[in-house]
């Protein structure tokens, strides 16, 4: 009877071997194989978490700036450009589905598929990480890395902020909200420009860690020190906004905060019993009620209306309500409306509606999402034009405002708009109540910080349930209620020159623009180094006669 084959390896035979055996050991190995690519990838997943700790409410600030190194290591170690892409784009759909978890609530199923779709973006990343620092680096290497991956980055986020992609959320920049001193790389390239720093700081932690030549390592650490300080002097040497006139330096704005409220007429009462409580109390300039604080629509409605322009005519100050009602035409809209005693003065429509809880994308393919979760039932109707309401103080002194609603203020260039425009003051009517217990209040109020640093303009806002919040013209906190408060917080807020102009009005967005530019400069000379080189033609056989 004849022996059973060895199966021999790289060390020789291993034994005999049954046919059964080496099948299962056939079997087992493809087993193997996928968890050996798979246990990259997930960890890539859950590093993809490590930043959103940075963001409101975890609040770990300074943790942003090595907080990208874990996910960065593991695009690097890819053993392949493929396998760094892959790993980048798992990197990125961790940070979406994290950063964005609150909003499993009103999108239900469809928070996966979006951490899939905007993660994707960050293959781009990991292709960059890979070709940049696989070692062995290079000083060159090491100084071109840091502002290369920042631009790919920065070229992620700025597509995913456009408004037909939803906007911008969980922009990595956000993480440094409550510190001026680095906002005022805002001031100079808006939020994008925070973003950059934060990432090249990032990778170039990476190559200190991980070079082993010193020479980059130390033009990595050099590069890094230089960016972490580059805001902080800006910050010390840009001297600050410039004050109003004498005698318009400041305006008091009472910030009404009703509570969660489900009911719309008690949440109206609410806010209505809170500004009244102003009455002999506190000389106000303007009162801001949050977004669908009335649910009536105020050119037909006499009665709400009424109330508004009592309430104005009490406190001494007009008064913006957030109106969300049903309009002539049949369709829902938000409006801010600015209310006088005489009246309705003026009123901005919302143009940027939030997706899936305002409307749903390409409704008739993903409708499906409002029967499983509680995303919009119907479209709201958008706005077609931003500008500024026309408010005027207690003195009758023009307070040119610009007011936005809620998830406006995301958008840096909508604020940009209203301080070119003339505002002397960033309005915000917001409703995070869907999310209250959640990140999502705090990640929001963090937002007007940031836009009065980009416009150096004044910022607040104003919450049905918190966070209400009034920041400086340099982002700097002044007041707050949070989400356990309620009633009217009268905030002092001090005005800069009409004149005033940061670099951030002027250039706009160049900084993700220039980034665009590095990005698709730096995939040109990939593809073009990957081309195989092309042979010269044969010389002709010269035959002699």
């Amino acid at each position: 009877m004849p022996r059973p084959p060895l199966l021999t390896g790289p060390d020789g035979p291993s034994g005999p071997v049954t046919p059964t055996a080496a099948g299962a050991r056939r079997a087992a190995r493809p087993g193997r194989a996928a968890a050996a690519r798979y246990r990259p990838r997930l960890a890539a997943l859950a590093a993809g978490a490590v930043p959103v700790l940075a963001f409101p409410a975890p609040g770990v600030a300074a943790l942003a700036w090595v907080a990208l190194v874990p996910g960065l290591l593991l695009m690097q170690r890819a053993p392949g450009p493929r396998e760094a892409a892959v790993r980048g784009w798992w990197f990125g759909a961790g940070f979406i589905l994290t950063g964005m978890s609150w909003l499993l609530s009103s999108v239900g199923p469809a928070l996966p598929l979006i951490a899939v779709v905007f993660g994707s973006l960050q293959a781009g990343v990991g292709l960059a990480v890979w070709r940049l620092l696989r070692p062995p680096l290079t000083v060159r290497r090491a100084l071109l890395a840091p502002p290369v991956v920042a631009a790919v980055w920065l070229t992620t986020e700025y597509a995913r902020s456009l408004p037909a992609l939803g906007g911008p959320w969980a922009l990595l920049g956000a993480t440094q909200w409550q510190h001026p001193a680095v906002l005022a790389l805002a001031s100079a390239g808006g939020i994008w420009l925070v973003s950059a720093a934060v990432v090249a700081v990032n990778t170039a932690v990476l190559v200190v860690l991980t070079a082993v030549d010193p020479r980059p390592r130390a033009a990595a650490a050099l590069l890094a020190v230089g960016t972490l300080v580059a805001g902080p002097l800006l910050f010390a040497l840009r001297p600050a906004p410039p004050a109003a006139p004498e005698g318009a330096e400041e305006v008091r704005i009472a910030l009404v905060q009703p509570g969660i409220v489900e009911d719309p007429q008690a949440r109206f009462e609410a806010g209505a019993r809170a500004t009244a409580a102003l009455v002999g109390q506190h000389p106000v300039d303007l009162v801001v009620w949050g977004e669908s604080s009335t649910t009536a629509d105020l050119d037909r409605d006499p009665a709400a209306l009424g109330r508004l322009r009592a309430l104005s005519a009490a406190t001494g100050a007009e008064l913006l309500a957030g109106e969300d009602a049903r309009k002539p035409d049949g369709r829902i809209s938000k409006d801010a409306v600015l209310v006088s005693p005489q009246g309705v003065v003026d009123r901005y429509r919302k143009i940027r509606l939030v997706p899936f809880g305002e409307y749903i994308p390409l409704r008739p393919v993903l409708g499906w999402v409002a029967g499983v979760s509680r995303a919009a039932g119907e479209n709201r109707a958008p706005g077609s034009d931003q500008h500024l309401l026309p408010a005027v103080d207690r003195e009758g002194r023009a307070l040119p405002v610009g007011a936005l609603v809620c998830f406006e203020s995301a958008f840096p260039d909508m604020a940009r708009t209203a301080a070119r425009e003339g505002a002397r003051v960033l309005v915000y009517q917001s409703s995070t109540s869907t999310f209250q217990r959640s990140w999502a209040p705090e990640q929001h109020v963090s937002l007007a910080a940031i836009r009065a640093a980009e416009t150096g303009r004044p910022a607040v806002q104003a919450s049905l349930t918190g966070v209400s919040a009034a920041f400086d013209a340099q982002g700097r906190e002044l007041a707050r209620l949070g989400t356990d408060d309620t009633g009217a917080l009268v905030v002092r807020v001090p005005l800069t020159a009409p004149a005033t102009s940061t670099w951030y009005l002027r250039v706009g967005d160049a900084v993700p623009l220039a980034a665009v530019l590095v990005t698709a400069g730096a995939a040109a000379v990939a593809l073009r180094r990957r081309q195989p080189p092309v042979a010269p033609p044969a010389a002709p056989l010269v035959s002699e006669r």
